[in-house]
């Protein structure tokens, strides 16, 4: 890849690189979130286990992502990893109505993990969690299907671009330690 593709990647954040964080002492504040299918999703009801988090778009290039989301939904949702799918039309890629999003996403690619509404993930509109992460941690999206790793506690475990396949080694060997303990 020459030098330029790379830099103009990277500077919309499509590479895969991890960006580990420290850990704070104690737990990150609970975030509400408006579920696609109506009434809300908290993330204080997900305490104790590790939620992958990513902002997805249905008229991206990367929303094939999708299909390895829910496949990590299936694989390890039953041994608590949580999957937070955050549509969104902050990069200008997602329909303008949560109804078509939801039937895009079940008839395409069979998706049953937590969906929120259509919310905005950057700028001064963006959803108080992503408000969060950038206050704390620096984190803004630069692309659809950014990845953000929180722990049993809800800190930040790691973050990754839209380049780095859900199902990647990184992301798997990042929260499976992080699952329950039956």
């Amino acid at each position: 890849m020459n030098r330029r593709l790379f830099s103009l990647l990277s500077a919309v954040g499509l590479f895969g690189l991890a960006i580990p964080s420290a850990q704070a002492a104690g737990p990150a504040p609970a975030f509400s979130f408006p579920s696609i299918d109506g009434g809300m999703l908290d993330t204080a009801e997900w305490r104790g286990k590790p939620v992958l988090v990513v902002n997805t778009a249905s008229l991206c290039g990367f929303t094939g992502q999708l299909a390895d989301l829910q496949a990590l939904h299936d694989t390890y949702g039953p041994r608590g990893l949580v999957v937070l799918a955050v549509p969104s039309d902050s990069f200008a890629q997602e329909y303008d109505d949560a109804k078509r999003v939801k039937e895009f996403c079940t008839i395409q690619y069979g998706i049953t993990l937590a969906m929120t509404d259509i919310l905005p993930v950057k700028g001064q509109q963006a959803h108080p969690f992503y408000r969060w992460l950038n206050e704390m941690r620096g984190f803004v999206p630069r692309w659809n299907f950014n990845k953000v790793l929180l722990d049993g506690d809800g800190q930040v475990v790691a973050t990754w671009g839209s380049m780095t396949n859900p199902q990647s080694r990184n992301i798997v060997d990042a929260f499976t330690p992080l699952l329950p303990r039956t």
